[in-house]
């Protein structure tokens, strides 16, 4: 399974952007997803997942309210819905499988895809 993040780029303080996670493997809408960051000089956070189904999410403390995440099985992507940006939400943000479809934690991911920058500028 081979996963892409996209979407990034350089937003102001308060504003929203949206990014995906494509993937090219058949069996995507039967794994659960979740999306990771790391910012400068930080460990990589977790930031939420999503549920094969889409039917259960679940969110980091420091994203909860902002953040939403979302999928279309049909065209294997999942989304993750930036609003109210901050400063401290500038990283590297990488989406992540895992095979077990009802997993939404942050732990035991299969296949890690490569990252798309988000710089979030006050």
């Amino acid at each position: 399974v081979q996963l892409q993040a996209c979407g990034g780029g350089l937003v102001q303080a308060g504003g929203s952007l949206r990014l995906s996670c494509t993937s090219s493997g058949r069996a995507f809408s039967t794994y659960s997803v979740g999306w990771f960051r790391q910012g400068p000089g930080k460990e990589r956070e977790f930031v939420g997942a999503i549920t094969a189904s889409g039917q259960t999410t679940n969110y980091a403390d420091s994203v909860k309210g902002r953040f939403t995440i979302s999928r279309d099985n049909g065209k294997n992507t999942v989304y993750l819905q930036m609003n109210s940006l901050k400063v401290e939400d500038t990283a590297v943000y990488s989406c992540a499988a895992k095979t077990d479809p009802y997993g939404v934690g942050p732990i035991l991911y299969n296949y890690w895809g490569q990252g798309t920058q988000l710089t979030v500028s006050s």
